[in-house]
């Protein structure tokens, strides 16, 4: 049989919510569970109502961003749900992830905990310079789609994958300017896109804006 198409799919801001996690994080390392000040912030900095850290206190907060954090984010309002959708269509679903290595065995815990239906995790932890930390990954995998709500991530991806973007909260968002060429469809959440693909039958070959 042949074999089947890939789909590959970030996992913060996709499939799990990073912005609860990191409220409980602070609460984990402070004591104290920030309040929301701009629901509609992208960066959990803007959110909610945290300062920015430096010295002791910073290294007390990157310390809660252990194993236990990352094998325990919930997942976004219907993405469990868009890709058991996506796999009942036939593709196969990998969690392209910007973290470190040594936290992909937690990544994947946690979505198996969470009811995704996925069993690959590819870890590309980021870096501040160069292209997108993810595009040695899509090369190899060749997915039919790449779906992410981080537009710089989108550069240099190979042009046969499909570039989905998830715009969500507006205030303060990367997703913005000319670099909006280089995105195939754009996309309110994972659902959206599940939706949008399956309706048009998209595939490898379709290059279309939402």
């Amino acid at each position: 049989m042949p074999a089947k198409k890939i789909i590959a799919l970030d996992g913060d801001g996709v499939l799990l919510d990073y912005h609860t996690a990191y409220r409980f994080a602070w609460q984990r390392a402070f004591g104290v569970l920030p309040d929301i000040v701009d629901p509609q912030a992208y960066w959990a900095l803007d959110r909610y109502a945290v300062r920015r850290l430096t010295g002791d206190d910073l290294e007390r907060f990157r310390a809660c961003f252990d194993h236990v954090h990352w094998s325990s984010l919930p997942a976004l309002p219907g993405a469990v749900e868009a890709c058991h959708r996506l796999v009942d269509a036939g593709y196969e679903l990998v969690c392209v992830t910007a973290i470190q290595k040594e936290f992909e065995d937690a990544r994947l815990r946690n979505l198996r905990d969470a009811g995704f239906p996925i069993e690959r995790i590819m870890a590309t932890p980021s870096s501040l310079y160069g292209s997108s930390p993810k595009v040695t990954a899509l090369s190899g995998l060749q997915p039919v789609a790449f779906v992410d709500d981080y537009l710089p991530y989108f550069e240099g991806i190979p042009p046969e994958v499909h570039a989905a973007l998830i715009m969500r909260e507006p205030n303060g968002s990367p997703n913005v300017g000319p670099d909006l060429d280089n995105v195939d469809s754009r996309h309110v959440d994972l659902a959206d896109f599940a939706d949008w693909w399956l309706n048009s039958g998209s595939d490898a070959s379709i290059k279309s804006i939402a």
